[in-house]
């Protein structure tokens, strides 16, 4: 099972956010208690006033070319799971993919 999925706005992203870390970056993929898939990324923002969140979507903004305009955190705001929608017509089912592979 993938970490995202496509729908009739753009796509779903299921992400398990650590924040603090040394570096911003993608850690691989873990399953939750549901056998969901979630991306692992970490970020170096503190998990304070919506930093980290922050951080997260100027993560996924410069590595998918998108604004983060069309990017908004949906549910998780202060866990570490989250699900982030971007809208857009355009197809990232490769850069997705490769995301998940970094």
């Amino acid at each position: 099972m993938s970490f995202f999925s496509k729908t009739s706005e753009g796509y779903v992203i299921r992400v398990r956010l650590t924040p603090n870390s040394s570096s911003c970056r993608v850690v691989g993929t873990i399953n939750n208690a549901e056998a969901q898939t979630f991306i692992k990324i970490n970020v170096t923002a503190v998990p304070e006033k919506g930093k980290a969140n922050k951080e997260l979507l100027e993560f996924l903004s410069k590595y998918l070319k998108i604004s983060k305009s069309f990017m908004e955190i949906v549910s998780g705001e202060l866990d570490r799971w989250k699900k982030v929608v971007i809208k857009t017509d355009n197809d990232l089912t490769d850069k997705l993919s490769k995301l998940a592979e970094e």
